[in-house]
């Protein structure tokens, strides 16, 4: 073998984009773009191997030295969105008579809407599972066959603890040819409407994308490529094949997430707020302890026990177009230039670029006719975008993406400017001014719904577009920014990085420590039977009291990434990056606490309030070694302890951190800092649920291993 090299592919709308990465660097080695290949025979496995394949070429790289291959999808979005569905057969199921009637009425769970006129219209059947026979089973299997359906959902009330009914249903559905998935292998979640329906939305892309993965599976083969292919998905990692086709609904929002994923791996950032700006849209989410939030997925106003990154999607991006009426910008977006078949104006060359005329145009059929677009003395039309104002007033630099030529970007918007009766420069900053107008209260809202405290916040960009919004919403909002480097192909980087992920969540009242070692041993399993090599395998425990679920949720490396490929700091170079984090001198940060796999790092920061009264804080910053920053507080109180010991210095820093005000006891925010990975303990309502989820957690160290424990004060939500 050659250079060993990881491909990332993310299958867009519009593009297909390919990135070489070297394995041990993690250096950008090739990259290239191609249409989506939606029409084409192989649908869009045609453009991920052409993908794949020019990226090769212009590296000069052999299919031998690809040690990991994985791309996104929107097969199953748009499968449902457009309708591509296969005619469900539900057979439910439920033991007795008095819990049968209930079963059968939570089965029959009605159409699914999926966009206007398109809908899955499940055909249903009932059996008692309590008198579950061969020949039962194969007659209501049979029955709804026999009314159109082309895949089976087996959905029992009871397989949440025992999956045998289920099992046998989806066993005599492959006897007769049929695919079949059971509530089981969706959720381990008791509510059998949501999980019949969540069921049956898997189910009917079943069929589709098993095609897909198998002409996508036998392309990447036949390039010479033995590494295994891997799926994208929505939760931010990876599955095999052989799980995409028993549960393709996870693949769902699989963009998005390898944007954060990407995002997460090139910028150390804790807490923010993750922008993937595309020409169109905009995908909103939040990084919270190092991790992207997670939430249950909608389809059609219907709740489902898909697990996916909590994302908000807003139509306005790099590409959105400006409305005027009235002689005033009356809005931005939602069409693009890209829909409006225009060309942006900062891109143009500046020849031919003179006597510039407003147009008003209806980008597409049914659309109002105010979006603006400016006619040159040569015949050229522009858009102007988000992005031509971004050029109009500097917001890009030199080296964005979003960077063209400011002055063609001037001209055009010249004519706009005659218009409104405003300068050039006016009229964009009027342009940014609406467009993050749209931006800020999702913003505003995802702050106070995941309490994040405002001093801790980084705006974080991905996406082409990113450079022409961000930057302006940023300093509108007060806030800090990043860029993601190579922000245009972060989610091929996210795609190519991403590490085997999946999540386990059940019921459970009155969680006991035997409990969680058992969910978490389970989500184990899971991550490895996804792909993810044992050794690297870890398990984040999360309870919430309220709903009494837990959710436990493993992720690992595959077999060809067991190593560790990132580089090592030391405590001085973690300091420095604390220091910058904290915005206090190297000098006046210490070392609070280590172990094997962390440091945690304190300041001393004195505030003055009403110019008289003093205090001080102790911000903290928990780092891994490899200098990336996976929790950060205001203000908290740090305890270098041992495993042996760490229970009982919980429940200590626990007191220490709870507050009160009228309404009663406010728990505080804590963090397990072990070798291998930060426990969040946030969003735990009593000691007592914490302390079982660090007995498990710390189950498998040795009574003299380093542990740092870490508590703050919980942050109210302002409203």
């Amino acid at each position: 073998m050659g250079r060993p090299v990881r491909i990332g592919i993310d299958v867009g709308g519009t593009f297909t984009k390919a990135v070489l990465l070297d394995d041990d660097t993690h250096e950008i080695i090739g990259q290239a773009v191609v249409p989506t290949t939606h029409t084409a025979e192989a649908g869009v496995a045609r453009g991920v191997i052409e993908a794949f394949r020019r990226a090769l070429d212009a590296a000069h790289i052999t299919a031998a030295d690809v040690v990991f291959i994985a791309h996104s999808t929107t097969q199953a979005t748009n499968a449902l969105l457009e309708g591509d569905v296969a005619p469900v057969g539900v057979i439910g199921m439920g033991r007795g008579a008095v819990e049968s009637r209930l079963a059968r009425s939570q089965t029959v769970i009605g159409d699914i809407e999926l966009a206007a006129g398109r809908v899955i219209s499940p055909i249903h059947a009932f059996v008692r599972s309590d008198e579950l026979g061969a020949e039962a089973v194969r007659a209501a299997v049979q029955a709804v066959r026999s009314q159109g359906a082309r895949v089976i959902v087996a959905s029992d009330a009871f397989s949440v603890d025992d999956a045998r009914a289920e099992e046998q249903v989806m066993a005599a559905a492959r006897e007769l040819g049929l695919p079949a998935t059971g509530g089981h292998e969706i959720s381990k979640l008791y509510g059998l409407t949501i999980r019949t329906r969540t069921a049956v939305i898997n189910a009917s892309i079943l069929p589709k994308m098993i095609e897909t993965v198998r002409l996508t599976h036998e392309a990447v083969r036949t390039a010479g490529i033995t590494a295994p292919l891997m799926i994208m998905r929505g939760d931010g990692g990876v599955i095999d094949l052989a799980e995409v086709q028993r549960r393709p609904v996870l693949t769902m929002l699989s963009g998005p997430a390898a944007s954060v994923a990407g995002a997460l791996m090139y910028l150390r950032v804790s807490d923010g707020v993750f922008f993937e700006v595309g020409g169109t849209s905009t995908n909103i989410g939040v990084i919270r302890g190092g991790r992207p939030t997670m939430a249950f997925a909608e389809v059609g106003g219907h709740r489902t026990y898909i697990g996916s990154l909590d994302v908000r999607v807003l139509g306005i991006a790099g590409g959105s177009m400006v409305r005027v009426a009235n002689d005033r910008i009356a809005d931005v977006g939602p069409r693009s230039a890209h829909i409006a078949g225009l060309p942006y104006a900062a891109f143009q060359p500046l020849e031919g670029m003179v006597d510039p005329e407003l147009e008003l145009v209806q980008p597409k059929p049914g659309d109002p006719r105010d979006y603006v677009a400016v006619r040159f003395a040569d015949g050229r039309r522009v858009a102007i975008t988000t992005t031509d104002a971004a050029n109009v007033l500097g917001v890009v630099k030199p080296g964005d993406y979003s960077y063209g030529d400011p002055e063609a970007a001037r001209r055009a918007m010249a004519a706009l400017a005659a218009r409104v009766g405003l300068s050039p420069e006016d009229t964009a900053r009027r342009i940014l001014d609406v467009a993050v107008g749209k931006i800020i209260p999702t913003i505003e809202r995802l702050v106070e719904e995941y309490r994040l405290d405002r001093d801790q916040i980084t705006l974080v960009g991905g996406g082409g577009g990113a450079c022409a919004l961000i930057p302006y919403a940023a300093k509108t909002l007060g806030l800090e920014y990043r860029i993601a480097q190579n922000a245009e192909v972060i989610s091929s980087i996210g795609v190519a990085l991403a590490l085997v992920r999946d999540s386990v969540e059940r019921v459970m009242p009155n969680a006991r420590p035997e409990d969680l070692l058992a969910i978490r041993a389970e989500a184990r399993e899971a991550a490895i039977r996804a792909g993810a090599h044992p050794g690297t395998v870890q398990v984040h425990i999360e309870v919430n009291p309220q709903t009494q679920r837990v959710r436990a949720t493993a992720w690992g490396a595959t077999e060809m990434r067991t190593r560790n490929l990132r580089h090592v700091l030391g405590a001085d170079e973690a300091c420095e990056i604390a220091a910058k984090s904290l915005r206090v001198p190297a000098a006046e940060v210490r070392l609070a606490g280590q172990t094997s796999g962390h440091y945690v790092f304190t300041a001393d920061v004195e505030e003055r309030s009403m110019w008289v009264f003093r205090s001080t804080r102790h911000p903290v910053r928990v780092l891994d070694r490899g200098g990336f920053i996976k929790a950060q507080r205001a203000d908290a109180l740090v305890s270098q302890t041992t495993a042996g010991q760490a229970l009982d210095e919980l429940r200590r820093l626990w007191g220490m951190a709870t507050s009160y005000d009228g309404n009663g006891v406010i728990p505080p925010d804590a963090y397990l800092v072990l070798s291998g990975q930060v426990v969040d303990l946030s969003g735990i309502m009593a000691v007592d649920h914490a302390l079982s989820v660090g007995a498990s957690e710390l189950a498998g160290c040795g009574p003299t291993e380093a542990v740092v424990l870490v508590a703050a004060r919980r942050v109210q939500v302002r409203r």
